[in-house]
């Protein structure tokens, strides 16, 4: 697997997504993936603002939230099935505005797929909107997949036999996220100017039809709820 970042100038707000892609992304090449950090999706659905206090931000992490609770260091919310730190709303590489999560990335990655199938003539492409994540216990962030589109987020190995044959009971592959780690590893977080990537070799089942609740695991059912009860 190959995964080529491409630096490009300041995206700015408002900005017009489509052409910055024509304007940056190499010639694509069937069963490549797109991957376009979802601050870029942001600031062109004009999801940015500028706020004068504390309490401010609050409202704002809070209405952005389905679920909040203040911390130490951050608001701990569930947005749209995650759990993260401020519901997305992040102030790194923002010059001082307040940048929020895509309104619908399923659906942004949707849109530059079949944008980018139709200039470049393909069948099958993957496209990822990444962001980066904190996990329990673990310093520093790895890569999220927000949304994405033209392949199968999950890789399901339930009834199939291991290396001695017992079948497995639980396991799957998170592919979407495993992905969106791999880019963003090496786009960086800071000053790089790397916002997208292109993805090549990677280990995916390219598809037309995505599952958006493929990845999702209901809270009365995730493996780590009796340890945060407990807490």
């Amino acid at each position: 697997m190959n995964v080529k970042v491409i630096k490009t100038s300041l995206f700015k707000e408002n900005g017009d997504l489509f052409s910055f892609l024509d304007k940056y992304l190499p010639k694509l090449k069937s069963k490549d993936i797109v991957v376009v950090t979802s601050k870029i999706v942001a600031l062109s659905e004009g999801r940015f603002c500028v706020v004068k206090t504390q309490k401010e931000k609050d409202e704002i992490i809070i209405n952005e939230s389905d679920w909040a609770m203040k911390t130490k260091y951050v608001w701990l919310t569930i947005k749209d099935g995650d759990v993260l730190a401020n519901a997305g709303v992040d102030e790194s590489n923002a010059n001082g505005k307040l940048i929020l999560l895509p309104k619908d990335s399923f659906l942004s990655a949707k849109l530059i797929r079949n944008y980018l199938l139709k200039k470049y003539k393909l069948k099958n492409l993957g496209v990822i909107i990444s962001d980066s994540r904190l996990l329990p216990l673990r310093a520093g962030v790895v890569g999220v997949s927000l949304g994405y589109a033209g392949f199968k987020g999950i890789k399901n190995y339930i009834g199939k036999p291991d290396l001695f044959g017992k079948l497995f009971k639980f396991s799957k592959t998170d592919i979407a996220d495993s992905l969106a780690t791999a880019a963003v590893l090496v786009m960086g977080e800071g000053l790089e100017r790397q916002p997208l990537a292109v993805i090549s070799g990677g280990p995916a089942q390219f598809t037309n039809k995505i599952n958006r609740k493929e990845l999702k695991i209901d809270i009365q059912e995730d493996i780590y709820k009796p340890l945060f009860e407990k807490i």
